[in-house]
C-alpha cells in the first residue's frame, strides 16, 4: 500500500505539471515542484511578458525613472533620445498585487529582467502559470561563497606588506603600512595629481558592513545604503566582510590606510549573508542591489564576493555556465555596463584548474572588469581564479594586490589586519583607481577605461588566462588622458581625378572624430565630410580621405578634431594642386571590365558645352550619356549597359575642338 501511495503521488505531480501553463516554468523549477510537497516553499523568479499600458509619460519625463545623475551617466554611451528603453520603466504594480493575492511572498523587483522574485508553494505555481501577463517561472540560482582561502596564512609572509615602508617627502599622503598595496598599481601618483575619486559615485555590494564607526570612515560620504538581505536601510549587521573591503577602496586615516579612492562618494548594498560559507546567496539581491545603484547614478561598483556552484539541493551554475551569457547577474552586469556603469568584480578564490576555467559569476560577463590577486612581489596568487571562459575569452582582466594588505578591522574603531589575503581585497583596490581615472577624466566610458587600464597594464602585450593583462599602472593611464591628440602627419595627393588625403595621430584623448574641411581661393572653408577617431589610445592611428568633387586647381583642406565633450581645435592648412582642371580630362571608367554599370569621370577647366557619348566598335553611336553645359571641376556619369550585349564600347568626351575617347568592355 505504500509503494501504491508513492506511484500516486508521483503521478499526481506529474498531472499537476501538464496543466496548461506549466510549459512557462523552467525544465528545473518543474523537477523541483515533482520532488517536493505541495505546501513546500521555494525561492523563484516571476517575469511578465510586458509593462502594461500608459508608458509614454515615462519617456516624457525620464527624471521620474532615474536620476539625474543617471541619466548624465548614461548620456556618455547613448543616445540622447533613448537614456532610457522600456528596461528602465517599473514593473507594473497590477500584476504584483495579483501575484500577492495568491500567496507569493515578493523578495525583490527587478525593472531590467520585468519580474519579481519570492517564494510560493507548488499549487500557488500552477495558479500563477495560467496569467496572460506571466511569461515564465524559474529558479532563483543560489551560490557559495569562496572565502576559503581569504584569512589563511599559508599564501603569505607575515607582515610583508607593513615592512615596505613610504620613502619620506614624496607623495602629499602619509599611507602607513597601506603604501605597497596602493603603490604597486601608482595610485600614489596619481593622488599628488590632485585626483582622489571626487565627483565620482561608487556603490560597495558586499556582506554585513559592520564597523563604519571605525576612524577610516570618518570622511566618508556615504550617500545611501540598503540591506537587500534584510529589507531595511541598515546594511550593518552579520558580518565584516563589507567592512575590510569598504576600507580599501574609501577609507582615509594618515599613517594607518589610505583607500585608492577616498575623495569618492559612495553607496553601501548588503546583498548577502556574512555568517558561514555554507548559507546559500541568492543571484536576486545582487541584481537588485545593481539596479537600485544604477537609478542613483552611480558610476563604479565593486563586488568582493565569488558566486560560485552549491551543493544539492540549492540550484546554481557551472564552470560551462561562465560563457558571459547564462548567468542572470552576468547579463545585469553586462546590461549596467551598457547604461555607463564601470563594474568591477573579483575572479574568485578557486585557483588553477588544467581543464577549464575557476570563474564566479558575474566575473565571466564581457564588459566585465574581473580582477584577479598578485602578492607584494608582483607575483599571481595561487588562490586566484583563471580563465578562459567557456566561450574562450581571457579572464581574468587585470591584477591588483591581494595577498597580505593591510584592511580596518572590526574588532575596535581603531584596530587594522594584515593577514587577509583574496581576490576580495584586490577588486576594491583596482576599483579605486578606475574611480580616480574618472575622476581624471569623467568623460571616460566603461570600456574605454578598460582598454586603457590594458594597454597600460604588465601584460599588456602577452595577456594569458592567469593573469590577463597584468598588473595596471594607473599613473600611465593618467598620463595618456592629459595628452591630447597629437596629429603627425596630414597631406593630400590627387591622381587620377581625386584628392586622398592622409593623416596620423601619434596618441589620442576622447577623439571623438575629424570633420574634413576644403575652400579654394577666394572663398571660406566648408564641411566635406566626417571620420571617426578612436578615441583614448596611446598607438598610432593612420586616416584617410577621398574628395572627388572638385572645381578649381588649387584646393585648400584642414581638419577640425572634435573630442567627446564638443570642443575642438583646427589643424594646418594644405594645398593639393589639380592640374588636370587646367585642361579637359577624360579619365579611365571604373570599374573596367564592368558589367553592368561602371562610372565615367572628366574633368573641365572651365565652364563648356560638351557631349559625352558611347559608340561601338564600328563607330555605331549607342548611347548619350550627356550632352549640355557644365561648370568647371571634376565629374561623374554613370554608364548602365544593361541592355547592351557584351564587347568593346569607345567613351567620347567632346567640347569645342577638343575630342577624347577611352575604350572599356562589357563583359556579361
Amino acid at each position: 500500500m505504500k509503494i501504491l501511495s508513492i506511484v500516486g503521488s508521483m503521478i499526481f505531480s506529474v498531472c499537476m505539471f501538464a496543466q496548461p501553463g506549466f510549459n512557462k516554468t523552467s525544465s528545473e523549477l518543474n523537477n523541483l515542484f515533482i520532488s517536493s510537497s505541495d505546501t513546500n516553499e521555494h525561492l523563484v523568479w516571476v517575469f511578465f511578458n510586458d509593462k502594461g499600458d500608459d508608458l509614454s509619460k515615462y519617456f516624457t519625463n525620464p527624471e521620474s525613472v532615474v536620476s539625474e545623475r543617471s541619466l548624465k551617466r548614461r548620456s556618455k554611451v547613448l543616445p540622447k533620445d533613448e537614456l532610457i528603453t522600456e528596461l528602465d520603466l517599473p514593473v507594473n504594480q497590477d500584476y504584483i498585487t495579483q501575484l500577492e493575492n495568491i500567496g507569493f511572498k515578493v523578495k525583490q523587483v527587478s525593472r531590467w529582467f520585468n519580474g519579481v522574485s519570492g517564494y510560493i508553494n507548488r499549487i500557488q505555481a500552477s495558479e500563477i502559470a495560467k496569467y496572460s501577463f506571466v511569461k515564465k517561472l524559474d529558479l532563483v540560482k543560489k551560490y557559495k561563497k569562496n572565502e576559503s582561502n581569504e584569512m589563511n596564512d599559508s599564501y603569505q609572509q607575515e607582515g610583508t606588506n607593513s615592512k615596505i615602508q613610504q620613502p619620506e617627502g614624496i607623495n602629499s599622503y602619509n599611507y602607513g603600512p597601506s603604501y605597497m598595496q596602493l603603490e604597486q598599481i601608482k595610485v600614489p601618483e596619481v593622488h599628488d595629481l590632485g585626483y582622489i575619486g571626487q565627483g565620482v559615485l561608487i556603490c560597495s555590494m558586499d556582506a554585513g558592513f559592520d564597523n563604519l564607526a571605525h576612524e577610516v570612515f570618518d570622511s566618508m560620504n556615504i550617500v545611501d545604503m540598503w540591506d537587500f538581505v534584510d529589507n531595511d536601510p541598515d546594511p550593518s549587521q552579520l558580518g565584516n566582510h563589507g567592512t575590510k573591503t569598504l576600507s580599501l577602496i574609501g577609507g582615509f586615516k594618515e599613517g594607518k590606510l589610505i583607500g585608492s579612492a577616498f575623495g569618492a562618494d559612495y553607496l553601501l548594498a548588503r546583498t548577502e549573508n556574512d555568517n558561514g560559507t555554507e548559507t546559500p546567496v541568492e543571484e536576486d539581491n545582487w541584481i537588485a542591489a545593481l539596479e537600485w545603484a544604477d537609478v542613483r547614478g552611480v558610476d563604479v561598483t565593486t563586488t568582493s564576493l565569488s558566486y560560485l556552484t552549491y551543493d544539492s539541493p540549492f540550484t546554481s551554475y557551472t564552470w560551462e555556465d561562465m560563457d558571459g551569457n547564462t548567468a542572470l547577474i552576468t547579463i545585469a552586469a553586462d546590461l549596467a555596463v551598457k547604461l555607463g556603469i564601470v563594474v568591477v568584480n573579483s575572479a574568485s578564490n578557486s585557483g588553477f584548474d588544467p581543464n577549464h576555467n575557476t570563474l564566479g559569476a558575474p566575473a565571466d560577463g564581457d564588459s566585465v572588469i574581473t580582477v584577479g590577486a598578485v602578492d607584494a612581489s608582483g607575483n599571481r596568487a595561487g588562490y586566484s581564479s583563471v580563465g578562459p571562459t567557456a566561450d574562450g575569452r581571457i579572464k581574468p582582466d587585470l591584477m591588483a594586490m591581494g595577498s597580505d594588505v593591510y584592511y580596518a578591522s572590526s574588532s575596535s574603531t581603531t584596530s587594522y589586519g594584515n593577514f587577509a589575503v583574496g581576490t576580495s581585497f584586490s577588486c576594491p583596490i583596482l576599483a579605486g583607481a578606475a574611480a580616480i581615472l574618472l575622476s581624471a577624466d569623467p568623460t571616460l566610458t566603461p570600456m574605454e577605461l578598460l582598454d586603457l587600464l590594458r594597454q597600460t597594464a604588465s601584460q599588456s602585450s602577452n595577456p594569458d588566462n592567469l593573469m590577463g593583462w597584468g598588473i595596471i599602472n594607473t599613473l600611465d593611464v593618467v598620463n595618456l588622458l592629459l595628452v591630447p591628440v597629437e596629429l603627425t602627419l596630414f597631406n593630400g595627393i590627387y591622381a587620377n581625378g581625386e584628392v586622398l588625403l592622409n593623416w596620423t595621430t601619434a596618441t589620442e584623448k576622447n577623439n571623438f572624430g575629424f570633420e574634413i574641411e576644403k575652400r579654394y581661393n577666394n572663398t571660406s572653408f566648408e564641411k566635406i565630410g566626417f571620420v571617426s577617431g578612436t578615441g583614448t589610445v596611446t598607438s598610432t592611428v593612420e586616416y584617410s580621405f577621398s574628395d572627388n568633387d572638385l572645381l578649381a586647381s588649387h584646393v585648400y583642406y584642414r581638419l577640425k578634431q572634435i573630442d567627446y565633450d564638443g570642443s575642438f581645435k583646427y589643424s594646418n592648412e594644405i594645398l593639393v594642386d589639380v592640374p588636370d582642371l587646367d585642361n579637359f580630362k577624360l579619365f579611365q571608367n571604373y570599374p573596367n571590365p564592368f558589367n553592368p554599370s561602371t562610372v565615367v569621370k572628366y574633368s573641365l577647366p572651365e565652364q563648356s558645352k560638351i557631349k559625352i557619348a558611347v559608340y561601338d566598335i564600328i563607330g555605331n553611336e549607342v548611347e548619350t550619356l550627356f550632352d549640355g553645359i557644365q561648370e568647371s571641376g571634376v565629374h561623374l556619369i554613370n554608364f548602365n549597359a544593361a541592355s547592351k550585349s557584351s564587347g568593346i564600347y569607345i567613351i567620347s568626351l567632346v567640347s569645342g575642338g577638343f575630342s577624347q575617347t577611352i575604350k572599356t568592355t562589357l563583359i556579361k
